[in-house]
């Protein structure tokens, strides 16, 4: 079973637009990252957001190239200060690749439970739309990938396996 945990892309600043939308600059990292997952075969059955605009956007996106038949769904307990004790109960007991687009610190603290079993320290470092994937084997989770979007910056970045 895999997670793909995601940071929501750039948003616009709280002043210029209180909602928070996805900035020109994020929703353009996070359409390059969909074409790549797309192109590299990556997908997920289901996919949860936060509920907030950025969130929102962020899943709506990344659901076009990767959520097998389905859209992305606004689920409690995903916002930035929720803790992430029971998300990762349920993720460990999962059975279906699930996309999850959320905030800080929550995916900090969600991620290093799922990979250490403690919230604290945070061990995978965030920016706005980036990506990682978790998966869960016979010994636990382990970090597959990580995709930032500084390295998607080139357009036309061909397809590789992930």
């Amino acid at each position: 079973m895999r997670v793909y945990l995601v940071q929501h892309g750039d948003a616009l600043p709280k002043e210029e637009d209180p909602d928070r939308p996805l900035s020109t600059t994020g929703r353009t990292e996070i359409e390059h990252l969909t074409a790549l997952l797309q192109r590299s075969g990556v997908s997920a059955e289901r996919g949860y957001h936060s509920g907030k605009t950025r969130a929102r956007e962020t899943a709506e996106i990344l659901a076009e190239g990767m959520l097998l038949g389905s859209a992305p769904e606004a689920r409690d307990g995903l916002g930035a200060k929720d803790p992430p004790e029971p998300i990762a109960r349920e993720l460990d007991e999962a059975e279906q690749d699930l996309l999850i687009v959320s905030h800080l610190p929550f995916l900090g603290h969600l991620a290093s439970r799922l990979l250490t079993g403690r919230s604290e320290p945070v061990i995978v470092s965030y920016r706005p739309g980036t990506m990682a994937c978790l998966e869960r084997g016979q010994d636990g989770w382990s970090l597959q990938w990580m995709l930032r979007p500084e390295l998607l910056a080139v357009s036309g970045v061909g397809p590789i396996e992930l």
